[in-house]
C-alpha cells in the first residue's frame, strides 16, 4: 500500500532535487533542462545558460547571459550557489552585499528557448538602486549536416542591438539560424554584447526582470518566438511546470496519447523503492524528443545537455529496453526496424536527423539488438513482428526472426583461435580500462543468453530443430566461458590474443555473467562472485566499476567505467545480478542507500563513489563534466532502475508468448506493495507482493 499522502503518479514536486551547492570551479555538474524539443543546461552563476541547442539550430557549448551584478562579474565574488532542479525548472539562488538573488529558468513548451526569472531583494535597511548586466554570447547555426561530435556544431555570429529594446540579435555568419536575447524590462544594449537594466528596491522589498534566449532559421521567426516569451516570463515558466505535470499522468496512464504504451503504477509504503522507480521512469522520459528535423518521428536521445544530441547509442537504448517496450513501443519498433537496415557491426548509434550511423562499432550491439526485439515482441504482444521483412545493410530482406538468430551467433565470426569470440580492443569495448580488450566474460556470457533467445524465437515461430541447435550451442559456450572465472576470486580474466589471461576486477562481467548466465554457474561460483562485488565494488549509496585492487585502476579517472565511480545503469544491473546469483537480501539491503543517490534530478552518465567525492545528503554525486572526467549530467540508461524494480524485486517474468508471472522479493520491503497497470499485450495486469498476477 502507498504511504498517506504519497501520490501513485509523481508531480514535477514530488521529483525537486535536494539542495545542492556548489562555489566557483567546484567539481559540480550543473543541471539541465528539456521541452522534449532540445536541451539547454544552466550554468555556474546564477542567470548563465549554456549548450543551448534545439535541432536543428545549436549553439554549442556557447554560455551565455553572464551576471554582473554593480558593474563586477557576480562569480568573482566567489558566492555559494544553491541550485535545486526539478523537471521543468531550475532554481538558482545566492546572496551577495546584501543582495538575495533567486532566479527560475525553464524550457517553456514549443518554445526553442529559454526563460530565466530573476528576482532580487534587499536585505538591507536602506533603499538601493542595484544595476544588473548580462554579458551575451552566441555562436548559433544550423548546420545542415548529421551531428557527428560529442559537441553540437557552432559558428562565428555578428550581433546587432535590437532598436528600442534591452535586446540583440545574433546572426550566423552562413546565414543559416539566428539568435535573439534580452530582458523583458527597461534597460539597455551596451557594445551589442551586453543588455542591462537596474532596479529600485526598497528596504526588504524585491524586484525582478526575465532574460528570454531564442534560436530560429530566421529573423523574423526569432523575433516571433522571442515575443512570446518576453511577453510574459512568468507565465512561460508557469505552462513549463503544467506540460511537465501533464507528461508525467501520461505516462503512467494507458491510452493518454502522449505515449504509445504506459508505465504500472507502484503502490507501496518503501520510499526508497518508490524512489528509484520513480529515477527510472523519469530518466526515460527526460530523453524523448518529439523534433521536426527528425527523420525517424519520436526520438529518444542517450546523453543530455551538453554531449551526443541527436544521437542514439544502441547500447543505451537496449539498457532501458524494458522500460521503452511498456511506455513508447512505436518508436521502439522504428528504432528497431532503422537499426536492422544499417550494419550494426560498424558503429554505436544513428543521428536521427539524418538516419545516418554515428561512431566505430560497439561490441554490445548483438545482445543489445536481440535484447530489443524480445523485450518489444514479448511486451507488445505483437509477434507478427517476427515475421516482418527487413532489409540489411549487408544482406538481403530476411524476418526479423532470422535475423535475431543472425545476431545470436555473430560471435562466431569474431573467434580467433579459441572457442570465445575476440570483441576488439579498448574503444569497442570500455574505453577507459586498458586490460578490458578482447575475450571477455560478459559479452560471451551474452551470447549464450542470445542463443538461447533465439531458440526461444525459433521455437515460436515453429522452427523446432533450429531452436534444439541454438539450445545446445548455448550450453557449449556457457562451458566456455567459465574457463575464464578466477577460482577463489569471483572475477574473470580477459583472454588476450598471445593466449595471456589476465584477471579483470570489473562489473561488467559481474553484472551481465549474473544477469546472463547465473544458472550455468556453479553454487561456490556464485557465491564467491556475490562476495567479490560486496568485498571490492559495492559502497554504501553506489559502486566501483572497477575494483580499486585491480591493476588497470591507474589507467583512467573516467567514473563512468573506473574505481572512481559507476556509469548509472552499472548499479542497477548489479542488483539484478544478485538476485539472480542467490542474494535477493544483499540486493534488498543496498536499495535505500541506492535511493539517497536520485537526489539530484535523473541519473548522471556517472557518479562519483564516496571516497572519491563527498556524498550530497548521503547520495552519490554526479560526476562533472570537464576533462579529464568528461560526463554528461543525465544518461538514458535510467529505465535499468524501473527494470530492477519491475524485473527483480517484483519478479516479474513475462514469456515471448505474452504468459505473465511473477515470484516477488518485494515483500521484505513491503508485504502490501502492488504494481497495477502493467500493460503486456494489450491486457492490463496487476502484480501483488504475494506473487499473484491479476487481469484487470
Amino acid at each position: 500500500m502507498t504511504t498517506p499522502g504519497t501520490p501513485d503518479i509523481p508531480t514535477v514536486a514530488d521529483l525537486t532535487s535536494d539542495v545542492l551547492t556548489h562555489r566557483f570551479d567546484d567539481m559540480f555538474n550543473p543541471p539541465g533542462l528539456t521541452n522534449f524539443l532540445g536541451a539547454v543546461q544552466v550554468d555556474h552563476d546564477v542567470v548563465a545558460v549554456r549548450s543551448v541547442n534545439f535541432p536543428p539550430f545549436s549553439h554549442g557549448d556557447a554560455v551565455t547571459g553572464t551576471l554582473y551584478l554593480d558593474g563586477r562579474l557576480l562569480r568573482s565574488y566567489g558566492p555559494t550557489v544553491e541550485v535545486i532542479w526539478r523537471p521543468d525548472q531550475v532554481v538558482r539562488r545566492c546572496t551577495v552585499d546584501g543582495l538575495a538573488i533567486e532566479t527560475v529558468t525553464a524550457c517553456p513548451p514549443g518554445a526553442t528557448g529559454v526563460v530565466v526569472d530573476i528576482t532580487v531583494t534587499n536585505q538591507g535597511a536602506e533603499t538601493r538602486i542595484v544595476p544588473l548586466a548580462f554579458s551575451l554570447d552566441s555562436t548559433v547555426t544550423a548546420a545542415g549536416k548529421p551531428w557527428l561530435e560529442p559537441s553540437p556544431p557552432s559558428e562565428a555570429n555578428t550581433f546587432e542591438a535590437i532598436t528600442g529594446r534591452p535586446a540583440v540579435v545574433a546572426r550566423a555568419e552562413s546565414g543559416s539560424a539566428v539568435s535573439m536575447q534580452g530582458l523583458d524590462g527597461a534597460g539597455g544594449v551596451r557594445d551589442a554584447r551586453t543588455v542591462f537594466t537596474e532596479l529600485r528596491l526598497e528596504p526588504g522589498g524585491s524586484g525582478r526582470v526575465g532574460y528570454v534566449h531564442v534560436v530560429a532559421g530566421d529573423e523574423d521567426a526569432a523575433a516571433v518566438a522571442y515575443r512570446e516569451l518576453v511577453d510574459d516570463v512568468p507565465g512561460a515558466v508557469r505552462r513549463a511546470e503544467e506540460e511537465w505535470n501533464r507528461q508525467l499522468a501520461a505516462a503512467f496512464t494507458p491510452g493518454s496519447g502522449e505515449f504509445s504504451g504506459s508505465m504500472p503504477i507502484l503502490r507501496t509504503s518503501s520510499d526508497a523503492l518508490r524512489r528509484l522507480y520513480w529515477w527510472g521512469v523519469l530518466g526515460v522520459i527526460w530523453f524523448r524528443r518529439d523534433s521536426a528535423a527528425s527523420v525517424l518521428g519520436r526520438a529518444y536521445d542517450t546523453l543530455m545537455p551538453r554531449y551526443w544530441q541527436t544521437t542514439t547509442f544502441i547500447w543505451d537504448y537496449s539498457l532501458s529496453s524494458f522500460v521503452h517496450g511498456l511506455l513508447d513501443p512505436e518508436p521502439m519498433r522504428r528504432y528497431i526496424e532503422h537499426w536492422v537496415s544499417t550494419d550494426i557491426h560498424t558503429h554505436f548509434g544513428i543521428e536521427w536527423q539524418t538516419g545516418g550511423s554515428v561512431g566505430p562499432w560497439y561490441s554490445v550491439n548483438d545482445y543489445a539488438m536481440t535484447r530489443l526485439v524480445r523485450d518489444y515482441v514479448r511486451l507488445s504482444g505483437d509477434r507478427s513482428f517476427l515475421d516482418q521483412r527487413v532489409s540489411a545493410a549487408d544482406g538481403p530482406a530476411r524476418r526479423v526472426a532470422e535475423h535475431v538468430v543472425e545476431w545470436s551467433q555473430a560471435w562466431k565470426g569474431l573467434r580467433a583461435g579459441s572457442a570465445l569470440a575476440d570483441y576488439g580492443g579498448i574503444d569497442n569495448l570500455l574505453e577507459c580500462v586498458s586490460t578490458y580488450v578482447h575475450e571477455v566474460a560478459s559479452l560471451n556470457a551474452a551470447n549464450v543468453w542470445c542463443l538461447r533467445a533465439a531458440a526461444e524465437v525459433a521455437e515460436l515461430t515453429g522452427d523446432a530443430a533450429t531452436a534444439g541447435r541454438l539450445r545446445a550451442d548455448a550450453d557449449d559456450l556457457a562451458g566456455e566461458v567459465k574457463k575464464l572465472y578466477v577460482d577463489g576470486g569471483g572475477f574473470f580474466h580477459a583472454r588476450h590474443p598471445d593466449g595471456r589471461l589476465v584477471p579483470v576486477r570489473h562489473c561488467y562481467d559481474f553484472s551481465t555473467v549474473g544477469t546472463t548466465i547465473a544458472a550455468d554457474l556453479a553454487d561456490h561460483q556464485r557465491a564467491e562472485m556475490v562476495d567479490f562485488f560486496r568485498r571490492e565494488l559495492q559502497t554504501p549509496s553506489w559502486m566501483r566499476a572497477l575494483s580499486p585492487y585491480d591493476d588497470d585502476a591507474v589507467f583512467s579517472v573516467r567514473p563512468d567505467h573506473q574505481w572512481n565511480g559507476a556509469y548509472p545503469a552499472w548499479p542497477a544491473d548489479a542488483a539484478r545480478a544478485l538476485v539472480e546469483l542467490g542474494a535477493p537480501d544483499v540486493a534488498l539491503d543496498w536499495i535505500p542507500g541506492l535511493a539517497r543517490t536520485a537526489n539530484q534530478g535523473p541519473p548522471g552518465q556517472a557518479h562519483f563513489v564516496e571516497e572519491a567525492e563527498a556524498a550530497v545528503n548521503g547520495g552519490a554525486v554526479k560526476s562533472p563534466p570537464q576533462f579529464p572526467y568528461l560526463i554528461d549530467w543525465a544518461c538514458s540508461s535510467a529505465g535499468s532502475w524501473a527494470s530492477l524494480v519491475i524485473e527483480s524485486v517484483f519478479g516479474v517474468r513475462v514469456g515471448l508468448d505474452g504468459a505473465v508471472t511473477a515470484d516477488p522479493i518485494v515483500s521484505r520491503l513491503d508485504p502490501d506493495a502492488v504494481l497495477t497497470g502493467l500493460v503486456v499485450g494489450g491486457v492490463s495486469y496487476d502484480v501483488a507482493a504475494d506473487g499473484t498476477v491479476t487481469p484487470a
